[in-house]
């Protein structure tokens, strides 16, 4: 491990393929290479400090160094222990991101790093999963006079963030990224959906097609996650406990059950909820031989793994991120990854094509939150809908894709209530 004061990485000699790895991913990022250009020649965050929590990876890579051109001080630690690339994490510190993290590291190490990450007394913080919001609320109260707003990234982080919201604890206000359209319309539905199949596909090396897939949840990643199932030849069974996610998961043609009944006939298993337990004891107890669960879900609490180490009696690794569960009966049950993000513990996450949009609205966040830092509420918003817009209209273009554009007697109509039948 080499660490000094500002970084902390596994080592600093594998800058180099990191930074290929970034290079790559940027050539696929025209959105985010528009607001570089602009921001390298304006630098907004000249003497801000962004300090965040993300999956360390090519294409978050990219955005931190989007930042750091921008004029910003950027720190950064890991949002999962397994989804950090270390020659990439290398390559961020020999540019001059102030970043902690080591793939691999315990909760006591995810912990330390974060608080280094906060050390530079953050004017904006882009979290993932909210723990880096969380952890100043409870833990560093004396940097929320210097924080003017917070962006979050993902489903999970913001229903938190709402309950934070709820329960009066937040102190600044927070943006959140996931509810922008361009996000969640796109990132989570077809950058999961296709991440999600990459990381089982890679672990596993084993056939789709003809199997049993049960896709618990049907929100946004639950939908991408399920189409690209069918795509693949599989059956899918969805398991959901909101009636109306449940019937347009019948109407959009798959089987759905609850979770008992799913237990019996599943051959993959892939949660994500952003929820507790989802898949427990009295679901491991009638699953098949040789049933596999992933997650795909923003921590490691939706296939219970007390559960299942309480019901196993030899845990072994038959291949890599592949945990072998053998039960009394002589049953076995397979957990890849550890039951974390499959898409990025065990493979490269979402692609680059779908993060371009991603970090384009995180870069824009950052900017709204400058813009109207002390006009703010401590409350969760989402970013305007010109934003939105701009994103979409700039990835367009780069696809050499025109669209039409409203007429001026058309727009008139449009805003008039006098036109009748």
């Amino acid at each position: 491990m080499d660490c000094t004061k500002d970084y902390c990485v596994k080592d600093i000699s594998l800058a180099p393929s990191g930074e290929k790895k970034i290079d790559w991913v940027s050539r696929f990022m025209p959105v985010l290479q528009t607001i570089r250009k602009e921001f390298e020649e304006k630098k907004p965050f000249k003497g801000v400090r962004i300090a965040t929590t993300l999956h360390l990876e090519m294409k978050t890579a990219f955005l931190l160094l989007t930042l750091k051109a921008a004029g910003a001080e950027v720190s950064a630690a890991a949002s999962n222990p397994l989804s950090t690339q270390d020659d990439v994490v290398a390559a961020l510190a020999k540019a001059g991101v102030k970043v902690y993290a080591i793939r691999g590291e315990d909760r006591e190490q995810y912990y330390e790093f974060m608080h280094r990450a906060l050390d530079i007394r953050p004017n904006i913080i882009i979290d993932d999963g909210a723990d880096m919001v969380s952890t100043v609320l409870k833990e560093r109260p004396e940097l929320i006079d210097e924080i003017w707003g917070a962006s979050e990234e993902t489903t999970t982080g913001v229903i938190r963030l709402r309950a934070m919201e709820k329960d009066g604890v937040l102190k600044f206000p927070i943006i959140a990224v996931n509810d922008s359209y361009t996000k969640y319309l796109f990132d989570n539905r077809y950058g999961t959906g296709q991440s999600t199949w990459d990381g089982i596909l890679r672990t596993t090396n084993l056939l789709v097609a003809g199997k049993n897939v049960v896709v618990v949840g049907y929100g946004w990643c639950g939908r991408g996650i399920a189409m690209r199932a069918r795509g693949l030849g599989a059956t899918v069974i969805v398991v959901e406990v909101d009636p109306i996610r449940a019937l347009e998961a019948r109407m959009d043609g798959f089987l759905v059950m609850d979770m008992k009944e799913a237990a019996k006939v599943g051959d993959i298993f892939v949660t994500s909820t952003g929820n507790i337990k989802c898949i427990r004891r009295e679901h491991f107890e009638l699953m098949k031989d040789g049933a596999i669960m992933a997650n795909a879900g923003h921590f490691d609490v939706e296939i219970w793994k007390p559960d299942l180490e309480s019901l196993a009696v030899e845990i072994n690794e038959p291949r890599p991120n592949i945990r072998e569960y053998r039960l009394a009966d002589g049953r076995r049950l397979y957990l890849l990854a550890d039951g974390r993000l499959v898409n990025l513990a065990a493979a490269d996450g979402h692609p680059a094509e779908i993060m371009d949009m991603s970090f384009a609205l995180q870069a824009k966040a950052a900017e709204y939150i400058l813009n109207n830092r002390g006009k703010l509420e401590p409350k969760v918003y989402v970013l305007p809908r010109e934003i939105d817009e701009m994103v979409a209209r700039i990835k367009l273009a780069s696809m050499g894709i025109k669209i039409e554009e409203l007429t001026e007697e058309q727009r008139e109509y449009l805003e008039s209530w006098e036109h009748g039948t």
